[in-house]
């Protein structure tokens, strides 16, 4: 049994008591069959009126299934078994009383419950239900629900015991304790066996003091644990970097703009942390088109300008590929290397620039997550850039780090992202960072217009695309499926570009789309820069860092199977100019409730912050931020969402340990993250 615990990171009886509940069921009373309806989970009683075992075919397998008839005078139900034994099914037997518990199902025009958890009742028996709203636990193989509960008890009884030590709370000393909160063991207790007059309502929305108790320590821990890595990278120190001197003026003058006030806030920023020894470690949100490029540019300059390396590392080939070609055109002008390097490198070519990054002759490298490959070793790395930082994770960010700094120390660490981290998040999940927005777009730039249409309405979108190129403007057409396979997505776009050609045979129609190779990317998009291109079909892997000023309609199909963030970026990819832009976003009917609140989203605001906050109420902070980066955001029972106002306290009370009660940062990490904690490590 403790080796099946252990799958659970149950070690001892601390752990056992901070394994909490996922939900409540209510089983403390029980229904009429006659109350039920579709979703509802309740216990019912009635007597077995007939058992059948009927037989389903799927593909050429013939399924038994066992099927329950079951009455309470109230009314009728029937229960659905697929995996059952001789002896359910002689327990099951016509006459006999059950109770049982389930989710009902509407099945046609009859309701049915699948598999319910059932026992048999004598006739003489007392009906009575369970006196406490029944907890479930997250569970694995062979260490099932009631193992669990039994488990809870025994640590319970002997939790409750007098003068028992088994517990210590470690908030009782800090500001955080006053008479509103109630104490940790009663908070406990409270979680794992709630009365039965507990709202489940309530419980369901978090918002009980004994859940904020225990949440308000869980977020502590992840705080706590962040600026404990924060505080190791830091120990190790960092490399003195100039702030760009001569370098960066060169090439601020030769830009064809003047930085918004926003980006030069940044740069200022950055040049500070830079010039002291300790490794910058900032994250830079900017909405798309803000020139987050630019700013990146200009850190890595401070770094050359020193002697030394800079890595900017992007998720995507294409985004990879377009820092590539800003890069190459500003560095030739100031008489620099840059090397390039993803994983669809050809090998002759893949020699020649891991030479160039070892002796030095690249000054900044650009790539994808090649980049942190063993055999890719720097002359003298001292920043790293990492782009869409959410779309990598901890791991990958701090293992480009310590590559190839001959000082042994950390490199500055600049981190980016197109997609705005509500406030929340990035102080829970990325607390070990500092954190820059250039909240300003450069002049010029037009608000996009956002329009929402029905597929049924593709004709008048075709129209509105003939009279954009008419005038002289050009148009992305994106494709998107709800299958995951790329294949089928590009075959997509192959079928629209092929089917718009035929209704547009006087214009030039380009695709692109992510099975293509990288050259043939680069020259449809040249071409479509050059305004050889009328109009763009392509999938989604021109969501990012695509810029063609003269594009100034976007057309989405299926934009319902979108998230928010993702059609916040691909409308940025127009707007980019002086010319008043659009974005039709289509979609196919029946229209979900979250698609048409994501849709109406969309088209109510252009702020990429304001998308970010609802973004984060539909889908959740683990998809915000990325399924690689999911791991440090499981928490138990904390939600950031909903536990935002805890948030500050947090922050406060962390900074308070900190000063005054070190010797319980580890047993708070300890208790809450268990092992979990190592994901910043290396």
């Amino acid at each position: 049994m403790a080796e099946k615990l252990a799958r659970l990171n149950l070690y001892c009886i601390q752990d056992v008591l901070f394994h909490l509940p996922l939900r409540y069921e209510d089983r403390t009373r029980i229904v009429p069959i006659g109350s039920l309806h579709h979703s509802n989970r309740a216990v019912i009683e009635g007597i077995v009126e007939h058992t059948a075992i009927n037989f389903s075919r799927s593909g050429r397998q013939r399924r038994r299934m066992l099927m329950v008839h079951l009455a309470d005078g109230t009314g009728s139900i029937k229960l659905r078994f697929f995996n059952f034994s001789k002896a359910q099914q002689e327990k099951l037997s016509k006459g006999t009383r059950i109770r049982c518990y389930g989710e009902a199902r509407r099945v046609t025009n009859h309701l049915e419950l699948i598999h319910p958890e059932f026992s048999t009742v004598s006739d003489t028996e007392v009906t009575t239900a369970e006196d406490a709203l029944t907890p479930i636990y997250p569970t694995t193989e062979g260490v099932h629900q009631l193992t669990l509960k039994r488990l809870i008890d025994q640590v319970l009884i002997q939790l409750n015991q007098p003068d028992t030590n088994l517990l210590q709370d470690f908030l009782s000393d800090t500001e955080f304790s006053d008479k509103k909160t109630i104490d940790l063991k009663s908070a406990i207790n409270f979680i794992h066996r709630p009365p039965p007059d507990v709202s489940l309502s309530a419980l369901d929305e978090g918002v009980h003091p004994a859940q904020q108790r225990l949440a308000f320590e869980e977020l502590l821990a992840h705080q706590l644990s962040l600026q404990i890595l924060r505080k190791k990278i830091q120990s190790q120190g960092a490399e003195k970097l100039s702030d760009g001197g001569e370098l960066l003026q060169q090439y601020l003058k030769k830009l064809p703009f003047e930085l918004t006030g926003a980006q030069k806030n940044v740069v200022e920023v950055i040049q500070k942390d830079i010039c002291i020894a300790k490794p910058m470690l900032r994250l830079v949100q900017g909405d798309v088109g803000s020139g987050k490029t630019v700013v990146a540019f200009s850190a890595c300059l401070m770094a050359v300008n020193a002697g030394r390396q800079a890595a900017v590392m992007a998720p995507t080939e294409i985004l990879a590929e377009q820092h590539f070609q800003n890069f190459r055109l500003w560095v030739e002008e100031l008489g620099l290397t840059v090397a390039w390097l993803s994983g669809k490198t050809k090998i002759k070519q893949r020699r020649e620039m891991l030479e160039i990054i070892a002796s030095g002759e690249a000054n900044i490298v650009v790539g994808t997550h090649a980049l942190f490959q063993d055999e890719v070793e720097f002359n003298h790395l001292s920043l790293v850039v990492i782009d869409e930082q959410h779309r990598f994770g901890v791991h990958q960010r701090l293992a480009l780090k310590n590559k190839g700094n001959k000082t042994g120390k950390p490199a500055h660490q600049l981190i980016m992202t197109a997609t705005p981290i509500p406030r929340t998040l990035a102080m829970t999940a990325y607390g070990d960072l500092d954190v820059s927005v250039i909240d300003e777009l450069p002049p010029g730039r037009t608000p996009v217009k956002t329009v929402v249409l029905p597929e049924s309405r593709r004709a008048e979108v075709v129209q509105r695309v003939q009279a954009a190129i008419a005038e002289g403007r050009q148009v992305y057409w994106v494709c998107t499926l709800v299958e995951e396979s790329e294949v089928l997505q590009c075959q997509a776009a192959e079928d629209t570009q092929k089917l718009l050609q035929e209704q547009m045979p006087e214009f030039c129609i380009g695709l692109v789309h992510g099975r293509m190779k990288p050259a043939e990317k680069e020259a449809v998009m040249q071409r479509f820069k050059d305004k050889t291109i009328n109009l763009l079909v392509a999938t989604t892997v021109i969501e990012v860092g695509v810029d063609v000023p003269n594009a100034s309609l976007m057309i989405i199909e299926n934009s319902e199977r979108l998230g928010l963030s993702q059609l916040h970026q691909l409308r940025g990819r127009v707007g980019r100019g002086s010319t008043a832009s659009s974005c039709v976003l289509m979609y196919s009917n029946p229209l979900s409730k979250t698609g048409n609140k994501r849709l109406a989203v969309m088209r109510e605001t252009n702020s990429g912050f304001d998308i970010a906050e609802e973004d984060l109420k539909i889908r959740g902070p683990g998809e915000v931020l990325g399924t690689r980066q999911t791991g440090m955001m499981q928490f138990r029972i904390a939600d950031i969402l909903r536990d935002e106002k805890l948030i500050p306290g947090v922050q406060k009370t962390a900074g308070l340990i900190v000063s005054k009660q070190p010797e319980i940062i580890q047993p708070l990490i300890k208790r809450w993250l268990s092992g979990a904690e190592q994901y910043g490590e290396v």
